[in-house]
């Protein structure tokens, strides 16, 4: 009960003020513990924030295993999916609100930093296993990893839009299908191909 709402108040703060204005005082005063507790625990608000990131990390992957299972392992329809529940259909998901709201207070922050070890050389092997990979022109994992990390960077940008033009909603969800169906289909003849190990 006294870590729940030590990391609730340590979440009100990073999603209040930048991170650098950020303050162990007011995280422990939020929670009502003392100060000491705070460092039973962290040596600082960088290991805090770090361990906050790890917390989304592992929710993006259990939501991203949900909503493959959901659309048949379709890569390109869980960007989709994923807009819907978020632009769409306003569904209210903490730990995706949170995440948004870092990036908007936090401009230094990007997706590598909040999503770590998917975006860098590891994948998922719970999101690997759900993948409908034969569909995929190469099945390995680090292609696969590169296109999903394709189709995330355009669901991002679409998302971001999305929360500053909340007016151009249905617009911006068009968008973001014809972009991953680029993705999905490539731009140029069949008659053309590229390097074979890219």
């Amino acid at each position: 009960e006294k870590r729940g709402r030590f990391l609730e108040a340590a979440w009100g703060e990073f999603t209040r003020v930048k991170f650098a204005d950020a303050s162990i005082n007011q995280i422990v005063r939020s929670a009502g513990i003392p100060r000491g507790s705070f460092y039973q625990y962290f040596t600082d608000k960088e290991e805090l924030f770090h361990y906050l990131l790890e917390d989304i990390q592992a929710q993006v992957v259990r939501v991203f295993s949900e909503l493959l299972h959901k659309n048949a392992g379709d890569l390109f329809q869980l960007q989709i999916a994923l807009y819907d529940d978020i632009i769409c259909r306003g569904d209210q998901c903490p730990m995706l609100e949170r995440c948004f709201r870092l990036l908007q207070i936090n401009p230094g922050i990007d997706l590598q930093k909040l999503l770590g070890g998917m975006l860098q050389q590891e994948f998922p092997p719970e999101l690997m296993e759900k993948i409908h990979l034969s569909s995929l022109t190469r099945q390995d994992t680090a292609y696969v990893r590169r296109v999903f990390l394709m189709t995330l960077g355009v669901l991002g940008r679409s998302i971001m839009d999305s929360l500053l033009q909340p007016e151009r909603t249905a617009e911006i969800r068009l968008e973001l299908e014809a972009q991953l169906d680029i993705i999905k289909y490539g731009c140029l003849r069949s008659s053309q191909t590229g390097p074979a190990d890219t």
